[in-house]
């Protein structure tokens, strides 16, 4: 059976509702059917918009599918229907819906991916609110909570993404003539969502996302096309860092570089040798990653041993356009006998245009890790015993039968010696064997005897070749033992700082933690972190007053206040020194204490963000309630006053002269207007209250019966259909009689709101232990789980906003309210679907 080519995926993609996405696809459809292309409309929301509606006309529509869930019908695309048809092309519109329960797939972009199979071509539409990876930035830049998402990659795969871009102005513009919402939401979206600001960054999201996806496009291509030369499409800056104290400054400058570029991206790489023994100083590369990230850019680390050929892979692969790096440290005898990475980067970049960066430490050789051996004195001074020894017994042995074996006999033995020589005590005992081998088998087994002069010119060059190869031999084995601890140096180090990791992850604050783990790793009486204070005097001999430093953080006994007052002081930063108490450090740990404090300075910006973070966001939240506000009072509040004075008016006009009837109709909507304006600035007030703690709260014993009729009244007509089950032997309830009444009042009110006609909302009341427990039970939609307690935010609206009236204060008040006279409220799910909201009072016995 032949195999069914995939269809396409064409996504129309925009930064906000509004922007003609559903548009410009309908436009694309009738650009197809007109080349004669099977077209159908699969699902089209129009959203009342009067010039995407007249673009559905010429084109055949496939009916929807209606699906029931709780009571309420819903109509969905008909996935069924439109595999059976098999067009070519279809139209789906808002690919990130979520489907009603019943359907057989979740989401609509899985309908699309069923399509997709079949081989229909798919045009859809979806805003860049709806991508999963910009979900919690599109929450923090427009304080709204996206529910219905879909994954990235659905978006990344379509063979064609458009952008359907507008200026902010033009689409509020756009909003304010009635093109995109309804005009009793229009002055809400503007004061809201579509602020400019808002507009502005979902846009500026938007065009970043398309330029990635475009990269990817551009990258897939070159990779399969084998092209490895440089396209200048977008600057890309690499830094190539060595690990050495220049690369601040090397950084620095890159970034001044791609400052002169709009758009310009700033990359930094790292070449680490592929045995694991890393030459650079792990405190640089953590501070020059942390700048490297400040300043907008990534940190990559590679592995491989030519250097100059890693980075050049890399920065190819990178598509990179400009590459940096720093001017050679090395000596000029140095420079004269190897060519430098610099000149090698320079002569192999081909395209990709150079910059060498001088620095204060050109021309500085890099100073030796140790000037030690890695050989302990005891090993060298056995290897000197044996030497002295060991040689002397051989020739002893050797030369009373020296004449019944060949030279070439006595030098294996020899050699055999020296190696041992080498094993125990390295390099300098075993070139003092290999001499003194050398002079003995001269002296005892060549020709002539007991004389340093070689007769015969093969023996010469057989002692030669041993005194080469003994030398050799013994110098592989130094280099061997030189990398067995380096090896055993850098495994220490990478425990100690996996481990330093793994406590900072464990612990509940980052700078405490490394301050323990690097007392206890070193043994140390205390760890202080000393910060300068900003007016602090710079006079070398004030730099270690101790009224010139402040502790930020310590750990273990005697804090140290001043740098001098510790055993050892490493820098942090400009600002910062760690100080450690207890005992001197050796060479060796130096190494990883400068580690230590490079983290702590990190670790330390990280806490006053994180305490700067926690220190605005009531801020942020006194804001969000302040733009909530005046939305209320600019809607909400608005319509019944509208509503009022408009009756008002036309009782008090002259012009039109009304009947006695329609005189009563005037005077009930004032009323009702009045009275549901009165709710509204009562509700605000008492939230007002509640947030200030200054509402007064009368408790007394009451019987729950007692209450019910004022509710009922409150509510109405709408209360006659109320079933109740309240048994005449409850106990009294400790409450506040008209807060109680309050929030049943508004419990009741929302049940009957969402309620379906034939099934009314039950009231009930049962005593159990020390609580009454009151229970508004309905069969509507209920609210998921998930959103349950974002529905007692203030100002919070879950649903269909034309279903709600008020300004979205109902149960942030019956909570606050329930809370003030002791009592509790618990949503939980309707057995059978809705919501059943309970009260749990405290009663008297």
């Amino acid at each position: 059976m032949e195999r069914v080519k995939r269809g396409e995926l064409r996504i129309y993609l925009g930064c906000a509702p509004g922007v003609g996405k559903t548009y410009r696809a309908l436009e694309e459809a009738h650009r197809r059917f007109g080349r004669g292309t099977d077209v159908v409309l699969g699902l089209v929301e129009t959203h009342n918009r009067r010039h995407t509606a007249d673009l559905l006309d010429g084109l055949e529509l496939v009916p929807r599918r209606t699906v029931s869930h709780r009571g309420t019908e819903f109509t969905e695309l008909d996935l069924d229907a439109i595999l059976t048809r098999k067009p070519q092309v279809v139209v789906v519109d808002e690919l990130a819906h979520t489907n009603v329960p019943g359907c057989r797939n979740g989401k609509r972009w899985q309908d699309v991916a069923e399509l997709l199979e079949a081989g229909i071509t798919v045009l859809s539409t979806v805003n860049i609110q709806h991508l999963e990876s910009l979900n919690d930035v599109i929450t923090q830049i427009t304080g709204v909570v996206q529910r219905e998402t879909l994954p990235d990659v659905v978006v990344r795969a379509a063979e064609q993404v458009e952008l359907v871009d507008m200026t902010p102005e033009a689409l509020r513009r756009r909003m304010a003539h009635g093109n995109i919402y309804a005009p009793d939401m229009v002055d809400s979206a503007l004061g809201n969502y579509f602020r400019t600001g808002n507009l502005t960054a979902l846009r500026e999201l938007a065009l970043l996302w398309v330029a990635d996806k475009v990269d990817d496009q551009l990258d897939r291509y070159r990779h399969e096309n084998g092209i490895t030369r440089t396209w200048e499409a977008r600057e890309r800056i690499v830094v190539a860092l060595t690990g050495g104290p220049e690369g601040e400054t090397i950084l620095r400058r890159a970034a001044r570089i791609a400052e002169r570029t709009t758009g310009a991206e700033l990359v930094a790489v790292h070449v680490a040798r592929s045995d694991g023994l890393i030459a650079a100083a792990p405190d640089h590369l953590i501070r020059q990653r942390a700048l490297v990230e400040d300043m907008g850019g990534t940190y990559h680390q590679v592995i491989g041993n030519d250097i100059a050929t890693a980075v050049l892979d890399f920065a190819r692969g990178a598509n990179a356009t400009q590459l940096v790096i720093g001017a050679s440290r090395r000596g000029p005898i140095a420079a004269r006998l190897s060519t430098g990475v610099g000149r090698s980067i320079s002569a192999l970049s081909g395209p990709i245009d150079v910059h060498l960066v001088h620095h204060e430490a050109t021309a500085k050789p890099r100073r030796p890790r140790s000037g030690t051996s890695v050989l302990s004195l005891r090993r060298r001074v056995s290897g000197f015993v044996v030497a002295a020894l060991g040689l002397p017994l051989l020739f002893a042995v050797l030369v009373p039968v020296g004449r019944d074996t060949s030279l070439s006999i006595d030098i294996v033995l020899v050699l055999g010696t020296v190696i041992a020589v080498a094993l125990i005590g390295g390099l300098y005992p075993a070139v003092v064997a290999a001499v003194a081998g050398f002079l003995f088998l001269d002296y005892f087994f060549s020709p002539p005897i007991r004389s340093f002069a070689v007769a015969d010119g093969q023996n010469l060059l057989a002692l030669a070749v041993f005194l080469i190869v003994a030398v050799a031999v013994s110098t592989v084995v130094e280099i061997a033992a030189r990398r067995t601890a380096d090896a055993a140096v850098a495994r220490a180090e990478s425990d100690t700082l996996s481990t330093l990791a793994g406590s900072v992850l464990r612990g509940d604050s980052a700078l405490p933690a490394l301050l323990d783990r690097l007392r206890e790793t070193f043994a140390m009486d205390s760890v202080t972190l000393l910060e300068r204070h900003p007016d602090a005097a710079d006079e070398p001999d004030l730099q270690h007053d101790p009224d010139n430093w402040r502790i930020v953080a310590t750990t273990g006994e005697r804090p140290s206040r001043a740098p001098d007052e510790g055993d050892v002081d490493v820098p942090a930063d400009d600002n910062l020194t760690l100080v450690l108490r207890g005992r001197q450090l050796l060479a060796a740990e130096q190494r990883i204490v400068a580690a230590f404090a490079a983290q702590t300075a990190v670790a330390l910006h990280q806490q006053r963000l994180v305490e700067q973070a926690a220190a605005l966001a009531p801020l942020a939240e006194v804001d969000r309630m302040r733009t909530a506000l005046l939305s209320a009072v600019s809607h909400d509040l608005r319509t019944p006053l509208a509503a009022a004075m408009a009756a008002v008016a036309g009782l008090r006009g002259t012009e039109v002269e009304f009947s006695a009837e329609d005189r009563d109709s005037l005077l009930a909507t004032a009323q009702e207007s009045l009275d549901r304006l009165n709710r509204l600035v009562v509700n605000l007030l008492d939230m007002s209250r509640l947030q200030a703690g200054a509402l007064g709260v009368h408790l007394k014993e009451i019987g729950i019966e007692e209450v019910l009729p004022g509710v009922i009244a409150d509510l109405g007509t709408a209360g006659d259909v109320l079933e109740l089950h309240v048994p005449d032997d409850l106990p009294a309830v400790r409450t506040d009689p008209a807060l109680l009444e309050r929030v049943l009042v508004n419990l009741i009110g929302n049940a009957l709101r969402y309620s379906p006609p034939d099934r009314p909302p039950e009231i009930t009341a049962t005593a159990h232990q020390d609580r009454m427990w009151i229970q508004v039970v309905d069969h509507g939609p209920g609210i998921p789980e998930a959103d349950r307690e974002r529905a007692f935010l203030p100002f919070q609206r879950l649903g269909d906003r034309r279903n709600a009236d008020g300004v979205g204060l109902g149960l942030a008040l019956v909570r606050g309210l329930t809370e003030a006279m002791g009592g509790t409220i618990i949503p939980e799910t309707t057995p059978g679907g809705g919501l059943t909201m309970t009260v749990a009072l405290p009663w008297s016995r």
